[in-house]
């Protein structure tokens, strides 16, 4: 395996109205994003057949056409091999990123219609139907509703981040890998994490950090509510002592019925850089662990078992249909440890509106986080290499002969689907940046 040396990026606060953009995604009309895909000429040319309108019934395995990734890759076409292996990619990766556009419009739309409903909006639904519609009706809801409050609070609204951490698989990325491509054999490839850190089950001496779940007893940082002593950088609500400041104020040992920024003596929970001293809501990182009860990063005795990959998972060698196959898949699965979330108001003149604002943003930016700052590059990738699958299943369904007409025409119904899942995904980073932007936090 491959190693990666990134770092867990620290608290920061983030410029208000940031976009997240995909630079391969125009506009055209009613359907943002379609415009600049070259596919279309391949669309036309396949649709003007009537026998390509839709997937030929009963066709394969008894059924229609495979509506998954599995079910693609384990699909019998009756092509040559090389077409064969073109096509059954291609249908993988669309059935893959329309998977993942599904449950991120649908992560969106929960996320900003919970928050708007929170802060007392009740036009959530969207006007039309559309790729991404409903959580962008739900996002330009939200981001109305906190602009609302934030004007009846007054004051100046602060919002630090620690970035959600998403990890992808390696083991699923060579598994997919093998199946897909003949000439890598299993257990055998070779899969490298570019741009990150690998971690996973350290059964030797970990060398690193060791990372354990939320609840656990934690003795290191806590990047989310730690519940003991903070020793160190500390920012929340300290039932102790404060020494640094608290709602922006100069405080040395006093009691801070506020925020408190700086070090906590005594029982703390907030935000801890230092060492937490207790147990941690979400994860807690601890370093000098030679036994790891967690997940391990930064080096172990043995080979990592179930690796995971904070960075680019890069595939072996194979094919580029198979490899954006593969990416899709494994970026459809990647898990994320939730952003953290801390909001300070300072000044407010309405003091009720600045608390409901403060509980609405600390329960649901996490989630719109996940996609703006945790997702973004994985789903741009995803979305930029639905083009190299379809260039090759546009090769295997002008062969002609039976077969091919068979296959294009399964071809044929996820041309448009991969192309209303770009659309949807497109739309959803999108409305999901535009909420959080509102809110100083993305």
């Amino acid at each position: 395996m491959g190693t990666g040396n990134g770092r867990a990026n620290p608290e920061r606060a983030l410029p208000e109205g940031e976009q997240t953009r995909f630079p391969n995604l125009g506009s055209s009309g009613d359907n943002p994003g379609m415009k600049s895909f070259s596919y279309w000429p391949v669309i036309a040319s396949v649709l003007v057949s009537p026998v390509f309108v839709q997937c030929v019934p009963g066709f394969p395995g008894g059924g229609g056409c495979p509506d998954s990734a599995e079910a693609a890759m384990k699909a019998n076409f009756g092509l040559a091999a090389e077409a064969e292996g073109k096509v059954k990619a291609a249908l993988a990766a669309g059935a893959a990123l329309q998977n993942m556009a599904v449950e991120i419009e649908a992560d969106v739309a929960t996320a900003c219609g919970d928050l708007a409903k929170d802060l007392g909006a009740t036009d959530i639904e969207p006007k039309e139907d559309g790729p991404g519609k409903k959580a962008e009706a739900a996002c330009n809801a939200a981001a109305k509703a906190i602009g609302d409050l934030k004007a009846k609070a007054k004051g100046t609204l602060q919002v630090k981040v620690v970035p959600p951490k998403c990890e992808a698989s390696m083991s699923a990325m060579a598994d997919c890998a093998a199946q897909c491509d003949a000439t890598v054999e299993p257990g055998s490839a070779k899969v490298q994490c570019e741009g990150g850190e690998i971690s996973g089950k350290c059964e030797g001496e970990c060398k690193g950090s060791c990372t354990v779940e939320a609840g656990a007893q934690c003795s290191g940082t806590c990047t989310a509510s730690c519940e003991g002593e903070c020793s160190g950088k500390f920012s929340g609500e300290c039932k102790g002592t404060c020494e640094g400041k608290c709602d922006g104020a100069a405080m040395s040992g006093g009691k801070c019925d506020g925020t408190c920024d700086g070090t906590c003596k005594g029982e703390a929970e907030g935000s801890c850089a230092g060492t937490c001293k207790g147990s941690c809501s979400a994860q807690c990182e601890m370093k000098g662990q030679a036994q790891c009860e967690g997940s391990c990063s930064g080096g172990c005795s043995v080979e990592i078992k179930e690796p995971k990959c904070s960075g680019e998972v890069k595939p072996p060698k194979m094919s580029a249909e198979c490899e954006a196959s593969c990416d899709a898949q494994v970026s459809g699965k990647v898990e994320c440890v939730p952003a953290q979330v801390r909001v300070a108001i300072q000044g407010a003149a309405d003091a009720q509106a600045a608390i409901k604002l403060k509980a609405a943003l600390k329960a649901h930016l996490p989630a719109l986080l996940k996609v703006t700052l945790g997702m973004k590059g994985r789903l741009e990738r995803a979305v930029a290499n639905v083009q190299t699958t379809l260039e090759g299943a546009k090769a295997a369904i002008s062969g002609g002969g039976q077969a091919a007409i068979k296959a294009g025409a399964c071809v044929a119904a996820s041309l448009k689907a991969q192309a209303d899942a770009a659309v949807s995904i497109n739309v959803s980073v999108k409305a999901s940046a535009s909420a959080s932007g509102s809110a100083n936090a993305g």
